[in-house]
């Protein structure tokens, strides 16, 4: 009998084993996807754009400071055809990541990629960083310690440019980083859309009064046909959205779920009347570019490489795209320190760039101007501004800040630009304001 029992209840483990395995190949749940995807598309964009080692991208930037999901998952690299597989526990939960020249990479789920892609702009000629990337570093004492210091630079730190009125002054790069590496920016890249809008702006092709309904026509017929790219661009849009990166929110299902994220981004109803409220969305971004690219008759893929990077000569930036060609522009930018430093440079100059007014006069200041709804410590251009209590020296400064430790310091009184670039898991508790004060300390 007990013999019998125990056939039994193997059995029913054995079938219950099966019924699993059978469920995760048929319809893996979103978590597992999710973790697929981010792994397949961080590691494709690192091989194919920062040429760095397959593994070690895996085990050091997505293993080791993820969700414990991610220990399981493996890759398989195919340099050949220039795309990355991620499965978890090596069968399941198939994503599939794919590299297009001057693209990037992407995921793809149902959709077809098209044959897109962008050449390479050419690198900077000889001559002195902005123009050129010859760098001499100031002999200072002060700045090469807090350089140094692995305190002020925090745990993961791959990259600091510190740029003086238009020269840099000092730089550090941690062992396999260097000044060619083109680096992950995260939501830094929604302040690059902005200024791609206010590129549009100054020919004449967009304004920030502009509502959305020419590309998401089904908010015609409700309240969000009164939003605006200005509101959009404040984070005010008042459009449902949900940016927790913890687990399966509106955002990793936008990055990670979708072929087409504008789309899914834009199906969000209204949460509170246009202006009144402030919620941080990478979703809003996204869309923004969806509606910039609306404007190009050739769907805009060549216009940030023509309006901005290659007037600025950021020539390593490479902007992502999902897999109906619509740029990422709130997630997915690579570029180096350096260029990076180009692009905070061009903000402290008002837009103006060898003498070229590439954004309008007074777009900067006005995206620099706080949102009053969001406590004033966002701009109406995809910026943060310092809290009151962080002024003093940091008066009037703006930064640009990404997941994972990123950021992009402007003090326009102090005419200082400070890049830090790294892989800082927010748990860990880094600010960037430590660092910031001790070189501007420094430069006094």
């Amino acid at each position: 009998m007990l013999l019998k029992a125990l056939k039994y209840g193997v059995g029913l483990v054995l079938v219950g084993f099966a019924g699993l395995v059978v469920f995760l190949f048929v319809s893996p749940p979103a978590l597992l996807k999710v973790g697929t995807n981010y792994s397949a598309k961080i590691v494709c964009s690192n091989v194919f754009i920062a040429n760095r080692d397959a593994q070690e991208v895996l085990t050091v930037d997505v293993q080791a400071p993820g969700h414990p999901l991610l220990k399981h998952i493996s890759v398989d690299v195919d340099a050949e055809a220039q795309r990355v597989e991620a499965r978890v526990f090596r069968f399941f939960a198939p994503a599939v990541s794919q590299y297009r020249s001057g693209l990037g990479c992407t995921n793809v789920h149902d959709a077809d990629l098209s044959s897109a892609k962008l050449e390479s702009l050419p690198d900077a000629g000889p001559g002195v960083w902005p123009v050129g990337n010859d760098v001499t570093p100031i002999d200072n004492a002060a700045l090469s310690d807090a350089l140094s210091d692995p305190d002020l630079l925090g745990e993961g730190a791959r990259a600091v440019v510190v740029v003086k009125n238009g020269r840099v002054v000092g730089e550090a790069y941690a062992e396999g980083f260097d000044e060619t590496t083109p680096l992950l920016g995260w939501s830094m890249t929604k302040t690059v859309t902005a200024s791609i809008i206010g590129a549009l702006v100054q020919n004449g092709d967009m304004t920030v009064e502009d509502t959305l309904e020419n590309t998401y026509p089904e908010w015609a017929q409700d309240g969000r046909n009164a939003v605006q790219v200005g509101d959009m661009l404040a984070m005010a849009s008042g459009l449902d959205w949900n940016e927790d990166y913890g687990n399966v929110s509106d955002v990793t299902q936008m990055l990670y779920l979708n072929d087409d994220m504008a789309g899914f981004a834009a199906n969000r109803d209204l949460a509170s009347e246009v202006g009144t409220a402030f919620n941080y969305s990478s979703g809003t971004s996204t869309m923004l570019s969806r509606v910039w690219q609306d404007h190009l008759d050739d769907d805009g893929l060549s216009y940030p490489q023509e309006a901005l990077f290659g007037p600025l000569g950021m020539t390593s930036a490479i902007m992502e795209t999902d897999a109906l060609d619509t740029y990422v522009g709130s997630s997915y930018m690579y570029a180096t320190a350096r260029d990076w430093a180009r692009f905070g440079q061009f903000l402290l100059q008002k837009g103006v760039w060898n003498g070229q007014q590439i954004l309008p006069v007074g777009y900067v200041d006005w995206m620099f101007e706080p949102v009053a709804v969001s406590e004033d410590v966002y701009g109406k251009g995809h910026l943060w501004i310092d809290s009151t209590e962080n002024q003093g020296q940091f008066e009037g400064s703006v930064w640009l800040l990404g997941h994972d430790g990123q950021s992009v310091g402007v003090f326009p009184k102090r005419d200082i630009v400070i890049v830090r670039l790294g892989l800082t898991p927010s748990k860990i508790g880094y600010s960037q304001l430590p660092l910031a004060e001790a070189v501007l300390k420094a430069l006094d």
